[in-house]
């Protein structure tokens, strides 16, 4: 009999653990309006003096039909524009996205370093690691949405770093 309250015991924990682990990931920044759904939202921290930032997500159209994101605006900034980032033999360029960025119906494009990304421009103050940015994200063909910007360190809180361009800096 103690054996089993043993192993009752050890399960007990074990799924309280599991829980505080599952919660802890509940917890990311998610935010979600009518078929749209937007996910861990964050930029980095600039230094003094650097007038852009950048916005990293990922957008999910739960949707059938096509969205696209066409613009965003922050208190923060004088601007925000969609940009995407390539390499194209052994260079990094960079480009606005002028029509705006498609998700198409039933899937998830990230903005995300070396990728798609928002560039705020022409910031009010430096972005400081711990704060929360305001921003509006304006699509067609889904509502707008306002959501938070957690600036996040120089690697976002991800485990591998990537090298490469530096979009504080431009």
């Amino acid at each position: 009999m103690k054996t089993l309250t043993t192993l009752a015991a050890h399960a007990l924990l074990g799924l309280s653990l599991l829980a505080g682990t599952l919660s802890t990931t509940a917890l990311a920044q998610e935010y979600t309006e009518g078929k749209i759904a937007i996910d861990y939202p964050w930029s980095r921290p600039t230094p003094p003096g650097v007038p852009m930032g950048v916005g990293y997500m990922a957008i999910t159209n739960h949707g059938d039909s096509d969205v696209t994101l066409i613009d965003a605006s922050t208190s923060r900034a004088k601007s925000v524009s969609i940009h995407e980032s390539t390499m194209k033999n052994g260079t990094m360029s960079m480009r606005p996205l002028k029509e705006g960025l498609t998700i198409p119906g039933g899937e998830t494009v990230e903005l995300k370093p070396h990728s798609y990304h928002l560039m705020l421009e022409k910031l009010q103050s430096p972005l400081k690691e711990g704060e929360s940015i305001p921003l509006t994200l304006n699509f067609e063909g889904a509502a707008d949405m306002d959501i938070r910007l957690d600036v996040k360190p120089l690697d976002g809180g991800m485990q591998k770093k990537e090298p490469g361009m530096d979009h504080s800096g431009h």
